[in-house]
């Protein structure tokens, strides 16, 4: 299995690559990051060490062994014991059960390294993978949302519970 890693400085390169490699992919079931992320990300990247530094946000990445970045499982707005998970895995690595596993260490991590209790998550009602991803890792639908003007379904995990 991969390794779920913490977003660190040597990882830009192939984050990048990561994000430019399934750039496509990515884009056919949440909105695209536009010309400007890529051209920005040493300051981006630089930016999301220097948030996850104030504790208010955890970003991993799951790296494989010769240091291909396979996902990203991110929680974000981390505060009062909850934080919002958001992830997503390499079209080639899709269908592996990367995403599903990649939520369950995420989840694990949020619970038992930074304290939390509660998770949610959302997606848009077409993305069948991250619909089953979030049922198969304990998350309960509780609601309606627009995701960029898209239908989409929020989800809670209860952290306290036995897993």
């Amino acid at each position: 299995m991969p390794d779920l890693q913490p977003l660190a400085a040597h990882h830009a390169d192939a984050l990048l690559h990561f994000e430019r490699e399934n750039r496509e992919w990515f884009a056919r079931s949440v909105p695209d990051r536009g010309d400007d992320y890529f051209t920005g990300f040493a300051a981006r990247h630089a930016a999301l060490l220097a948030e996850q530094a104030t504790g208010t946000c955890r970003f991993h990445l799951l790296v494989d062994d010769d240091g291909t970045v396979l996902g990203r499982f991110n929680l974000v707005d981390v505060a009062a014991g909850e934080a919002e998970l958001g992830y997503r895995v390499a079209e080639r690595a899709a269908g592996r059960g990367l995403a599903t596993e990649g939520v369950r260490r995420t989840c694990a991590l949020a619970r038992d390294t930074y304290g939390l209790r509660r998770l949610t998550a959302a997606t848009t009602l077409d993305n069948a993978a991250s619909l089953a991803v979030l049922r198969r890792t304990g998350f309960t639908p509780a609601g309606a949302v627009s995701l960029d003007g898209r239908p989409g379904l929020r989800h809670v995990r209860d952290l306290t519970a036995d897993d």
